[in-house]
């Protein structure tokens, strides 16, 4: 009877210690970037809790064509910790504040070997439960006209247009009103006179 009593009382109290929520990791879905400039890959997390002292965030690289990943940047216990040898040797830069949630990293240089997946994982103990989120990177010589420039262009250009035409129509509206106006007004300036006779 006095476990069942101690136990309730945990229950209502909300004395027992609280289990692990889940934890939600965004970055961007895909970047393009120029050969030899640098790129800022965002991470951030958003979970129920404060963020905790034990906060961490990982990164892993996996190129073009290839099925295995590297860790390339790691922050945990307050401290950074990047690649020191491989392909981003002296290239990569943990450039985020993980107190306000974010874990992004910065690559220099930039490289066509650099073309490739880049996964980051957050954990914010207790809540370590989530999926990982990744940023595909594509570099070029020359960025590619993207479809939403396009598309804005295109939007534009009509939207140009018929504001075009608006003023247009007022404007011709105007001007036959004015017309109309001046004609009537000469009409009735013109217009027969009458003569008094003596």
């Amino acid at each position: 009877m006095l476990r069942v009593l101690a136990l309730a009382s945990v229950v209502l109290l909300g004395i027992a210690p609280q289990a692990s929520q889940a934890i939600t990791v965004y970055t961007s879905w895909e970047r393009h970037a120029l050969v030899g400039s640098d790129v800022r890959l965002s991470c951030s997390f958003f979970s129920w809790r404060f963020v905790s002292e034990d906060v961490s965030f990982t990164w892993r690289y996996r190129p073009d064509g290839s099925r295995d990943s590297v860790s390339i940047a790691h922050y945990a216990g307050g401290e950074p910790y990047t690649d020191n040898k491989g392909a981003f040797k002296d290239r990569v830069e943990f450039v985020g504040n993980p107190k306000r949630r974010d874990g992004s990293i910065l690559i220099k240089n930039l490289d066509f070997s650099d073309n490739g997946t880049f996964t980051c994982d957050a954990k914010n103990p207790p809540d370590i439960v989530g999926r990982p989120s990744s940023v595909r990177l594509l570099v070029f010589e020359t960025l590619p006209i993207q479809a939403g420039v396009i598309t804005g262009a295109i939007i534009g250009v009509v939207l140009g247009l018929l504001v075009l035409i608006v003023v247009i129509y007022y404007l011709m509206r105007f001007l036959v009103a004015r017309r109309v106006f001046s004609l009537s007004v000469s009409r009735n300036v013109e217009g027969p006179q009458l003569c008094i006779l003596p």
